[in-house]
């Protein structure tokens, strides 16, 4: 398949980017920086810099929409919010236009999102069938990812939605940011603990976006996440014993709100989803249960790259 990704050279991007040319597919990155993309992504990929370089003689078989700038980051000032919504809202808008004009439609569009979608759910259990609860502006920009994302399906386009949960992998993603202090022993539970976070093993999220592309019938919302979500005070304990260091410290909730501001709202809400839709595909995860998962991200060797 000839293949358009955008945030291709993103954490997850790279991985899917490796998965889909060991499968034999074509693929063409858009990224600001084209001429880092065969260092990142693969000799073979192509690079555009922009849309507007996809004139309406060139065809894709499907586009993979994963583009956004770090939701966890700078504290969510006006301007923040503007980047965050650009880079993810903006160039869904630019890229369903592009779908419009283009004389020989894709298949497929894929495009991501998050489990933040659903909004602060406490200990309900969510699926893909669950109705999201406004929360905030991490709930509002999901929604409206999606809902401009939906819009291919007027050109005829099957369109899937990626509610992607905490993605631990090797050398990056949210992970990479909590190991500091972990490794120091210092890691801590975020306020009481209770809320739970839906994680899914990178390895686990690229098969499920290559099955979703390779599927011919399937669209809609998809949870991408592992089938056993755990609580923040749970998943906390677990990496500090993979890293065989102690767990005693907490942050108060008050603190991450004063220290983070509305960007909290992204620690301390709590999203139980299961990934309901895979499981009824009858999808076999590679890591199901967190332990494993995170020995395999922190200790087992990388892959090489694939050119």
């Amino acid at each position: 398949m000839r293949i358009l990704i955008t945030g291709g050279t993103g954490f997850i991007g790279r991985s899917l980017c490796k998965e889909l040319l060991r499968a034999g597919h074509q693929l063409t990155v858009l990224s600001r920086k084209p001429e880092t993309v065969p260092e990142k992504c693969g000799a073979t990929v192509f690079a555009l810099k922009s849309l507007d370089e996809w004139t309406s003689e060139l065809h894709f078989d499907a586009v993979i929409n994963l583009a956004g700038e770090p939701i966890v980051g700078p504290r969510w000032s006006e301007r923040r919010k503007r980047i965050l919504w650009d880079s993810r809202i903006t160039l869904t808008e630019r890229l369903v236009d592009a779908i419009r004009r283009a004389k020989s439609k894709p298949e497929v569009l894929i495009s991501g999102s998050a489990v933040g979608i659903y909004g602060n759910q406490g200990d309900t259990i969510l699926d893909e069938n669950s109705a999201p609860v406004p929360d905030g502006f991490g709930q509002k920009l999901c929604q409206a990812w999606e809902d401009v994302a939906l819009r291919s399906t007027e050109c005829g386009v099957r369109v899937c939605l990626l509610r992607t949960g905490l993605v631990i992998g090797k050398n990056g993603g949210f992970l990479q940011k909590m190991l500091p202090p972990f490794r120091l022993g210092l890691g801590a539970r975020l306020g009481n603990g209770k809320q739970w976070m839906s994680w899914v093993h990178m390895k686990d999220h690229v098969a499920m976006t290559r099955y979703l592309l390779e599927s011919r019938t399937l669209e809609g919302p998809f949870n991408l996440t592992a089938p056993e979500p755990v609580t923040n005070e749970a998943f906390t304990r677990c990496l500090a014993k993979t890293l065989k260091r102690p767990t005693l410290l907490s942050v108060p909730a008050w603190f991450l709100r004063l220290s983070a501001g509305e960007m909290a709202e992204l620690m301390l809400g709590s999203q139980r989803v299961l990934p309901k839709r895979f499981q009824n595909e009858h999808f076999k995860f590679s890591y199901a249960t967190l332990g494993p998962a995170l020995r395999d991200a922190l200790f087992a060797p990388s892959e090489p790259n694939v050119s």
